[in-house]
């Protein structure tokens, strides 16, 4: 029997209602969730006048400049800003001593803080106002009470928890040792398990993970994981409580001590157990794995000098891992290449490896610059050892696309067009939906349509059929919706690039985002670039996208409207609006090519025109169905792979039948 090596599989649970006691909480499956507030205490924010717009940005010099006029003494960190607590203060009307803990964490990117002492945490617009409260020698404001759903998560975990006994308690050791081996723990020690308060809840045959607040130990949520088998492999489940976007548990963080130094941050609960018991060294595992690392917890990192981040052995993990230390400063990381001889934690413990070689052995996350092809020597094994896993995620929905772009790769743009209405939203929206249901952090810009209607689109095309004559599916399918790592920008209508660029580069930092849609690049063409030329414009645009993909190694789907031609003609790679810019800049490039016919509908197709990755080109037919608005056939698509120079002819649709034997080559560029 295989075990799947890569990373915990993230299914849906649906355990959690026969187990919690009382009314149920929203405690939820671990599907790739969307990163929300920290179910910590919150301050108020009548101070304050509620902004109409998104909440103004601040530089990290305009953080310095107010807490030096404020008196405020302050150090830096890594991440964040360093000050005393306001919260802690015995004066109400004195600013914080310099002699004081330093407690108190600002973000330096975002501004926002956190108290470490109180769990007191809000923007940096929150720590302003109470700052001027603590001026006029009021004290701060008041604690919001935790909300319903909060208090009944941490209730139904308490139940749970109780419920669950560690495994050395077990009676019958033949049961320990089964539990162990299906979670494939042998080796890790009855002493490491009890230490770190893992328990076994045997109604669910789960293992139970405690999130205990870092304040005062007490018990906030916790994470079950099972075994389930398909096939011939194992499929671990989680769930968690609370729900996945609240659940901020940075597992083994009780066990730190105030003089540790060194961290090594893993992707799974298990790895840290194996890591700690193996090397002795700090431990923590992320509570999204290699998904996404919240900002709210950078502040619990900031006391080591070194972390060393070893996340799983799949090249995912590794792009993650890559992308994490830019959050907590490349100068004290440093990372374990995946690889046969460097698997994740727990599988080396299994194998007898040395993990403390391992370690040692971690690369620097920062280089100052490449001197020759030895520093770049194991990167380049990397990729040819993993193939597979360099070409990309795999789309589900749409198999024959992934025969000719191989996959959807990270800092790549993809250029998308198609005639009016011919369904490119429609598409391109299944397309970033079915990337964002494997844990691809997606953000939509959706300057055409409303995020209201586009969110309808999906949500009909994620649930494959349409729900307004079956409304008691409603919150079914919308809470498997909001478990998706899926955001949406509130523009709408044209825009300014410049802001645009900005709220990307926000999400890209809070939430880890590795895919952008633009729907489409015209509406980035504002009022603001009427007086200049309008081609010019587009190129300066397009670039700014290019850049933008490249320095965040993100994805960005962009949607361009083609140039007006004739109805009868097939759109090619230049029929692009604009410029020849936007086709040389982009890596792929997808045409959605609508046949008119006479006689009924149009007989749609997805036609690749360009593939830097190796080349690949070709046409796929595509059956849209409008009771589930989905472009994904069910039967098995027939690909025709062409030559970039024989584009499909204007007066014959693609052939539907299979390519003959021997004609299965695809054309490369040269």
């Amino acid at each position: 029997m295989a075990v799947v090596p890569l990373r915990p599989c993230r299914a849906t649970g649906r355990l959690l209602p026969l187990l919690c006691c009382g009314a149920r909480s929203r405690g939820a499956s671990l599907s790739p969730g969307v990163p929300g507030r920290l179910t910590q205490r919150r301050y108020k924010k009548d101070v304050l006048p509620s902004p109409e717009g998104p909440v103004p940005s601040v530089t990290i010099t305009e953080i310095r400049q107010y807490l030096r006029a404020k008196g405020i003494p302050f150090h830096d960190g890594y991440s964040c800003l360093h000050t005393p607590s306001l919260f802690t203060t015995s004066r109400e009307d004195q600013p914080p001593a310099a002699s004081a803990p330093y407690t108190l964490f600002i973000d330096k990117t975002t501004g926002s803080f956190l108290c470490t002492a109180t769990l007191a945490e809000g923007t940096w617009q929150d720590f302003q106002a109470n700052v001027e409260l603590q001026h006029r020698g009021a004290p701060p404001d008041s604690l919001e009470e935790a909300e319903e759903d909060t208090r009944q998560a941490r209730e139904d975990a308490r139940c749970i928890w109780e419920r669950a006994l560690p495994l050395c308690d077990l009676l019958d050791k033949d049961e320990t040792n089964e539990t162990k081996a299906m979670f494939g723990i042998n080796r890790v020690t009855n002493a490491t398990l009890k230490r770190f308060g893992v328990r076994y809840l045997r109604t669910a045959k789960s293992l139970v993970f405690p999130w205990f607040s870092p304040r005062d130990a007490t018990l906030k949520g916790l994470k079950l994981l099972r075994v389930e088998k398909k096939e011939d492999t194992i499929v671990y489940v989680e769930e968690t409580l609370p729900r996945f976007d609240s659940y901020y548990n940075l597992f083994g963080l009780p066990l730190i001590g105030c003089r540790d130094t060194e961290l090594v941050l893993t992707g799974w609960e298990l790895d840290a157990l194996a890591l700690h018991q193996a090397t002795g060294v700090a431990s923590l595992a992320l509570p999204r794995g290699a998904t996404c690392l919240p900002p709210a917890l950078l502040p619990y990192l900031e006391q080591f000098k070194r972390i060393t981040l070893w996340l799983g052995e799949d090249l995912r993990s590794w792009q993650a891992a890559k992308l994490f230390a830019r959050k907590l400063s490349l100068k004290r990381c440093s990372l374990v290449r995946p690889g046969n001889l460097q698997p994740r934690p727990l599988e080396a413990l299994n194998q007898g490896m040395d993990l403390t070689k391992i370690l040692r052995a971690a690369l620097p996350a920062s280089h100052k610059s490449i001197v020759s092809f030895r520093q770049l020597r194991e990167e380049v094994f990397g990729e040819l050892a993993n193939s597979e896993q360099v070409a990309g995620v795999k789309w589900m929905r749409f198999p024959e696309l992934n025969k000719l772009l191989k996959g959807h790769r990270r800092g790549e743009l993809t250029v998308f067009t198609g005639p009016t209405g011919s369904g490119k939203t429609t598409f391109i929206s299944e397309y970033a939906l079915d990337l964002c249901m494997q844990g691809v952090c997606t953000l939509w810009g959706s300057f055409e349509i409303s995020n209201i209607r586009l969110a309808k689109i999906m949500l009909t095309q994620f649930a494959t059929q349409r729900l307004d004559d079956k409304l008691e599916l409603y919150d079914e399918w919308a809470d498997r919706f909001e478990d998706l790592p899926l955001y949406f920008m509130t523009f709408h209508g044209q825009q300014n690039i410049k802001a645009v660029i900005d709220t990307m580069q926000h999400a890209v930092y809070m939430y880890d985002i590795t895919h952008v849609v633009v729907d489409n690049l015209q509406f980035m063409m504002g009022y603001e670039h009427l007086s200049v030329d309008r081609l010019a414009a587009q190129d300066y645009i397009v670039g700014a996208f290019r850049k933008f993909a490249t320095d965040n190694t993100c994805h960005i789907t962009l949607v361009i409207h083609p140039r007006k031609e004739d109805d009868e003609k097939e759109l090619q790679t230049a029929s692009i609006f604009g410029s020849a810019k936007a086709s040389q800049e982009a890596d792929n490039v997808l045409i959605l090519q609508d046949r008119k016919l006479v006689s009924g509908p149009g007989k749609r197709y997805l036609q690749v025109s360009k593939n830097r990755f190796d080349g690949d080109v070709g046409v796929f037919p595509l059956d849209f169905s409008k009771t589930s608005l989905t472009f994904s056939n069910k039967n098995k698509a027939k690909l025709k792979k062409v030559k970039e120079e024989k584009a499909p002819s204007a007066t014959k649709a693609p052939s539907a039948t299979k390519a003959p034997e021997g004609s299965s080559g695809a054309s490369k560029k040269p």
